[in-house]
């Protein structure tokens, strides 16, 4: 089978997009009999594995309706010790490699989860097809592709999945890192990124692949240092000094500072996660380009991708089995543990509807009815637009990150929202709930030289914060009779300067990784709060009714539940 790069070389167009991106062709009837047809050829897989014995209870199932009614839903503790402790003798096929997850639950230093060598080439076929989506203007454009890519490193290194998304992706086409993967591993992330600019700056970017915040933060230094850029790094590099003359000249005949799209244009850019919506158009204003979002995970690779219109994801058909655990099943299973939540295939569910994916891995992979724990949206059954025929999808939230108070109801994304909204420049935040006392309790800490006019700024969040695109439980003509009759309250504690940079900083020297450096925004643990509000400087709580100031020291805070 060719690879991607050489069908491009070739100018076999047509025969590299459906090998890429065939599966947006498809009905949902063809997506189905693709699922089916892989989900017989991993239950062959899994019924002669001891670890298919012990997840299916065994159980042999030979059909997808036998399957879906005697395989249980799993979750890591039940693959547990087995590939914790990477047994390869009872996979359903032999790994290729293993990645890991950041452990951010606690309850494991890391979940390793085997990639076998059939899924990591459907991966990178996959992978590179996101890189088309990110740079085309419609089916079958190749024109901005190259056939040497330079890619800024900018992940976490491998076993993380994202460093392993960079390592497959070399299966379809040469790749030029910056720095190369065996260099980034050697260094920290601040390391990584400053070399990595640095041979941008001498030999180009293609492509950038990572977390959007970083594009951000890149930018904006670069923007609010132009006018005394330091250019003597540079004066080794004849190709880096015309690479910033030529940018310098862009951004003053536009008359404005400096810019990364003055220096750099990219082909694409490629996100995941929360902050890839949030900051979606502050990158176009920095760089050129909308980020391309993309929807993956450690235990099932990528699961969706948007396309070339930037707006809904499509899924992929061919990497895992999709199931969807409806909003009120999960919320039944939620209240009642033992209860055996309902799953809809993707030719089942309802535009507008939130749901729990559930994935079982193709090509001889270990996860089986696995909980991701995330939240998706079916935000239609279709791209009109394009002529998708299967339904598409919006990242909603982790199962985890709900603050429910009743009568509003918050996400990472609605309050991120929320704050982005307000226009005040921050550096971090956290948000907590006080059940007792109906708050929330957000920690801000502020951008050097921002007025900390504290009333204002929490006035602006409460507002925002209750705005109906941004609430996901009460209608607008209820939400301010709810929220009154309730005495809703959000109280904001002013972190002092430095808080989330001393956070990262004990983290770097406790020898924690990358995937923790940072702390969770939302429901952060007692251990991390007490960290980040150690030293809290002051404290607003606003209500409809208006806003009233206090100080208080960590210990009088309120206890999170």
């Amino acid at each position: 089978m060719p690879t991607a790069v050489e069908l491009l070389r070739q100018g076999r167009t047509e025969e590299l997009w459906q090998m890429c991106c065939g599966f947006l062709s498809l009905n949902i009837n063809e997506f189905m009999d693709i699922q089916e047809r892989l989900l017989l050829k991993q239950l062959d897989l899994l019924n002669h594995s001891p670890l298919g014995a012990k997840i299916l209870r065994g159980a042999r199932p030979k059909t997808l309706d036998e399957f879906r009614r005697l395989a249980p839903l799993t979750t890591y503790k039940d693959y547990c010790p087995e590939l914790l402790e990477k047994e390869e003798d009872i996979l359903p096929s032999k790994s290729a490699l293993w990645v890991h997850t950041s452990g951010w639950s606690g309850e494991y230093p890391h979940k390793w989860i085997p990639m076998t060598a059939d899924y990591a080439r459907e991966l990178s076929v996959s992978l590179y097809g996101i890189g088309m989506l990110s740079c085309c203007n419609g089916w079958g454009d190749v024109s901005r592709i190259p056939d040497h890519i330079k890619l800024l490193y900018s992940v976490a290194p491998r076993p993380y999945i994202s460093g392993t998304f960079a390592d497959v992706l070399r299966l379809q086409t040469p790749l030029h890192y910056m720095p190369t993967i065996e260099q980034s591993e050697g260094l920290s992330f601040e390391e990584r990124l400053k070399l990595g600019f640095q041979q941008a700056m001498s030999e180009g970017l293609d492509y950038f692949f990572g977390i959007s915040l970083v594009l951000v933060n890149v930018g904006e230094k670069l923007r609010d240092s132009s006018g005394g850029l330091n250019i003597r790094p540079f004066l080794k590099s004849p190709r880096a000094l015309l690479r910033l003359a030529r940018g310098k000249v862009r951004s003053r005949l536009a008359r404005r500072a400096l810019l990364p799209k003055d220096i750099w244009t990219l082909r694409g850019i490629i996100g995941s996660g929360v902050d890839s919506w949030i900051y979606k158009d502050k990158i176009k204003e920095l760089w050129g380009r909308h980020p391309l979002d993309l929807y993956s995970c450690t235990e099932g690779g990528v699961i969706a991708t948007q396309t070339w219109d930037y707006d809904g994801m499509t899924f992929f058909p061919n990497l895992n089995f999709l199931e969807f655990i409806p909003e009120d099943e999960q919320l039944k299973w939620q209240m009642d543990s033992s209860y055996k939540p309902k799953t809809l295939l993707l030719n089942e569910v309802e535009a507008g509807e939130k749901y729990e994916i559930v994935i079982t891995n193709f090509h001889g992979g270990a996860m089986t009815r696995y909980r991701i724990g995330d939240m998706v949206k079916i935000t239609a059954l279709r791209n009109e637009k394009l002529g998708i025929k299967i339904p598409q999808m919006a990242f909603e939230r982790r199962v985890d990150d709900f603050i429910n108070f009743y009568v509003v109801a918050l996400t990472e994304k609605s309050i991120w929202q929320a704050l982005e909204s307000t226009g005040v420049p921050y550096v971090d935040w956290i948000a907590y709930k006080d059940a007792e006392n109906l708050t929330l309790n957000i920690g801000l800490e502020l951008k050097d030289g921002y007025p900390a006019d504290t009333e204002a700024i929490a006035s602006l969040i409460y507002k925002k914060v209750l705005n109906p695109d941004n609430n996901i439980s009460a209608a607008p003509s209820e939400q301010n009779d709810l929220t009154d009759m309730a005495d809703f309250k959000i109280k904001v504690d002013l972190l002092p300067k430095g808080t989330f940079a001393g956070y990262i900083a004990r983290k770097q020297a406790e020898g924690a990784d990358l995937a923790h450096l940072k702390p969770p925004h939302v429901n952060p643990s007692e251990k991390v709060l007490s960290i980040l509000t150690a030293e809290t400087e002051e404290t607003i709580i606003v209500t409809k009714a208006g806003a009233r100031t206090s100080r208080k020291s960590s210990a009088e805070k309120a206890k999170i539940s």
